[in-house]
C-alpha cells in the first residue's frame, strides 16, 4: 500500500501518526503485534475515564501525560513503537487524537490484509452464531472478508445498524419508528 492509498483511508492528525505507525509496522513485519497493542490500548481508554481525561483534558501538562503514558505502557507491556508513538505524541500534545489513530491504524492494517471494516450497533450482544451469519452475509455483500466491531446500544430498541466504509444499512426499530412518526407527521 502505498501512502497515497493510505490517505485516503485516515486523515488529519490521528492519520498521520496512523500511517507512520503502519509504515513502520510493515517495515519491522509487526503489524499485528501493533494492533494487538493498539486494541489493549483501546480497551484501557474505553474502561477508564481517569486515562480518557488524561489524554484529553488541558489541564494535564506534556510532562504529566508523557509520565502518565509512559507508565501505562509499561504496565501493560506495549511494544517499543506503540509506546515511542505515544510518548510523541504526548510530547506534541496530540493525545486527544489517540482514538482516531488506533482507528485508523486498524483501516489500514485491514485493507492490506484485503478486509472490510464494519462498525455495527445491536440493541443486545450477538451470540457466536448471529456474528457469523453477519459476517457471512457482509462478505457476500462485499466480496472480501469483514472485521467486525459490534457496540451495543440498547437504545435502537431492536435491529442492526452496520456501518461499512460510507455506506449504512440501518434496521434499528428505533429508525422504523421514526420513520413512521415523520409519515404520521405529514398525514395530520
Amino acid at each position: 500500500m502505498t501512502v497515497s492509498a493510505s490517505a485516503t483511508l485516515v486523515s488529519g492528525a490521528a492519520g498521520r501518526y496512523a500511517t507512520a505507525l503502519f509504515e513502520l509496522a510493515t517495515e519491522a513485519n509487526a503489524v499485528s503485534l501493533i494492533e494487538a497493542d493498539l486494541a489493549a490500548l483501546q480497551a484501557a481508554l474505553d474502561d477508564s475515564s481517569d486515562l480518557r481525561d488524561v489524554i484529553k483534558s488541558p489541564v494535564y501538562s506534556r510532562e504529566d501525560q508523557a509520565r502518565a503514558m509512559a507508565a501505562l505502557a509499561q504496565k501493560m507491556e506495549l511494544g517499543v513503537y506503540v509506546t515511542s508513538t505515544v510518548q510523541l505524541m504526548a510530547a506534541n500534545r496530540r493525545l486527544f487524537v489517540l482514538p482516531e489513530l488506533i482507528a485508523g491504524y486498524h483501516a489500514l492494517a485491514a485493507e492490506a490484509r484485503g478486509e472490510v471494516s464494519a462498525e455495527v450497533t445491536a440493541a443486545a450482544p450477538l451470540a457466536d452464531a448471529q456474528l457469523a451469519d453477519l459476517k457471512a452475509a457482509l462478505r457476500n455483500s462485499f466480496g472480501k472478508e469483514v472485521a467486525v466491531n459490534v457496540t451495543v446500544d440498547d437504545a435502537i430498541i431492536g435491529g442492526l445498524v452496520v456501518k461499512v466504509g460510507s455506506k449504512m444499512i440501518d434496521t434499528s426499530i428505533r429508525s422504523k419508528l421514526m420513520n413512521l412518526q415523520n409519515a404520521m407527521k405529514e398525514v395530520g
